[in-house]
């Protein structure tokens, strides 16, 4: 049934430009039309007409083949190799989808779509962009000449109901006890940074740790693209960086929004994930009176995160190393690390406290760690610095 389906869009698409065609409800008077004609020529099932019809909908006004990927629930991510190798991950696994799209041409015209929609640009000159979909899914492309083989499209999907702590507790994926902890430490203003790997699941541990801030606050979440999903918190102000493009070579940055945001009255800054230079921007925020702010970065473990920030800071500013770890200690209080256990499921791996700094380095003490024998998250100390939840009444 492919050969059809492509002649039935190339028709399709020689009857939109002939008649202008542009709403929703003409495009699917159009392809009735050329399904109507289709059955007088030939015997087809109505499941299948039923198919033809959304597929060639889809064609023309959604993501084409992806279509149907993004409309399952159950589908986290989806990597498209080239026009006709389709990769997903469901439930932790991946494997190739036997669909493709028709060519690689009709590849780069949804890339083009998905881009366009964000006010972003991808061409050769720049053929590197990240996006995102009006549901909030993250979108990454790739073009030639740095995609060898042809456009390169990953999306990142993210439920339509924000994963929360309870849910995050219900799939073991953190204990009630560090849960519990946890809220203790948003609520009573620790600062707290995020770790962990590729798909570790940061995003969605920060929209569950969001929902612990009290709700009187007034929150500014910082992002490169706009992914979480804040809820219940009336005062809340969303800043999305901005890409240099052809029309206008003004880039405004990550580290342009979180100095921005410190002239708009902010209790806590959350910034989506830290990547650069703006590292010092944020450490500096905490260090001037945003206790309780929330970030994301990739690291192994909390002794690379501290190393990683160092070195992010670095490249924002050319401080000595050991002022660097001073502003770290001071700023954090809190490391989550994250990660993926041997059936590839989103674990909390650890919480570690930052207890100060010590002959220029950042000391750190283990909370909670998870036990790999049992795969339970387990207590292994207790907290040092409890200043802040004496003075908001949770000790």
């Amino acid at each position: 049934m492919e050969q059809p389906l492509q002649r039935l869009r190339k028709e399709l698409g020689d009857r939109l430009a002939e008649s202008g065609a542009c709403s929703d409800e003409d495009v699917m008077r159009q392809i009735d039309l050329l399904l109507l004609k289709e059955s007088r020529r030939t015997y087809c099932p109505v499941k299948e007409m039923n198919r033809l019809q959304a597929e060639l909908f889809c064609s023309v006004r959604k993501l084409d083949v992806l279509q149907e990927l993004l409309d399952d629930p159950e589908v986290m991510e989806i990597m498209v190799n080239a026009y006709d190798r389709i990769f997903v991950e469901r439930a932790g696994k991946l494997f190739r989808w036997e669909k493709a799209f028709t060519s690689r041409e009709r590849l780069e015209d949804v890339i083009q779509q998905i881009v366009a929609g964000c006010n972003r640009v991808v061409n050769e000159n720049m053929p590197v962009a990240d996006a995102r979909l009006p549901d909030g899914s993250r979108i990454h492309v790739a073009l030639p000449p740095v995609a060898l083989d042809g456009p390169v499209l990953t999306i990142r999907r993210f439920p339509d109901d924000p994963i929360g702590m309870e849910d995050l507790i219900r799939m073991g994926s953190i204990s009630r006890e560090a849960a519990d902890f946890l809220q203790k430490l948003v609520r009573a203003g620790y600062s707290v940074m995020i770790g962990g790997g590729t798909s570790a699941g940061k995003t969605t541990f920060l929209n569950a740790l969001s929902s612990f801030i009290p709700k009187d606050e007034r929150i500014i979440t910082i992002e490169d693209n706009a992914e979480l999903q804040i809820h219940g918190i009336e005062n809340l102000v969303r800043l999305e960086a901005k890409n240099a493009n052809i029309k206008e070579n003004r880039e405004v940055s990550i580290r342009d929004l979180i100095r921005a945001s410190l002239r708009m009255r902010p209790d806590r800054i959350i910034v989506g994930e830290v990547r650069g230079a703006e590292a010092i921007d944020l450490l500096q925020a905490l260090n001037t009176g945003h206790e309780g702010s929330l970030s994301t970065a990739h690291a192994n473990s909390p002794e690379d995160m501290v190393s990683r920030l160092e070195t992010m800071v670095l490249m924002g500013m050319p401080l000595p190393p050991e002022a660097v770890r001073r502003q770290i200690a001071s700023g954090i209080d809190i490391f989550v690390q994250l990660g993926r256990d041997r059936e590839k499921k989103r674990r909390v791996m650890k919480i570690t406290e930052v207890t100060g700094c010590e002959k220029d380095c950042v000391c750190m003490q283990t909370l909670f760690e998870r036990n790999y024998q049992t795969a339970e998250l387990e207590r292994s100390g207790e907290l040092c610095h409890t200043a802040k939840l004496e003075r908001a009444g949770l000790l």
